[in-house]
């Protein structure tokens, strides 16, 4: 029986031959897979791009639909000024910071306002702190009451009694 391969040479090009067709099998059998199958299991970047981002946008176009296109609150501090003697009832979740004048806080038997740059909860009738972010927690009345002439930057609804 004679040799298949006797040179070097031909036995070289057999196994070039050979790793070249493995190569190109590899490439045709991952373009034919589709991703996340049975045959991809792992989740790899085609699957994130070609699954998962789609189903995303799709879902955060439903929510953007379900939406009324308003909010409810302002999303900018708004300058406001309150006469001497005047009270400014704020809603659940808005913000103050008074920036000139004196004022004296109103809150509830279920709390104060919520002073976020101290830390602190405070109570009904203490002077209400220039330059401080305050949060009106709850919509049962609570506010502050203008001992001069003041002006507050409000995030939020409110109403002037």
């Amino acid at each position: 029986m004679k040799k298949f391969c006797k040179s070097p040479r031909k036995m070289v090009l057999l196994t070039a031959i050979f790793i070249c067709a493995v190569i190109a099998f590899q490439i045709v059998y991952a373009a034919v897979i589709e991703p996340g199958s049975e045959g991809d299991p792992l989740v790899t970047k085609s699957y994130i791009e070609e699954v998962m981002m789609p189903k995303i946008k799709q879902e955060i176009l439903e929510a953007v639909k379900g939406s009324s296109g308003s909010p409810e609150q302002p999303l900018k501090f708004e300058v406001v000024s309150v006469q001497k003697g005047q009270k400014l009832i704020g809603g659940a979740g808005t913000e103050l910071i008074l920036r000139m004048g004196k004022a004296t806080v109103i809150a509830t038997q279920k709390g104060g306002l919520a002073d976020t740059t101290q830390g602190v909860d405070l109570p009904n009738g203490v002077p209400m702190p220039a330059n401080h972010l305050l949060i009106i927690p709850v919509d049962d009345g609570r506010g502050f009451s203008a001992n001069e002439d003041v002006l507050v930057m409000v995030k939020g609804t409110y109403r002037l009694e």
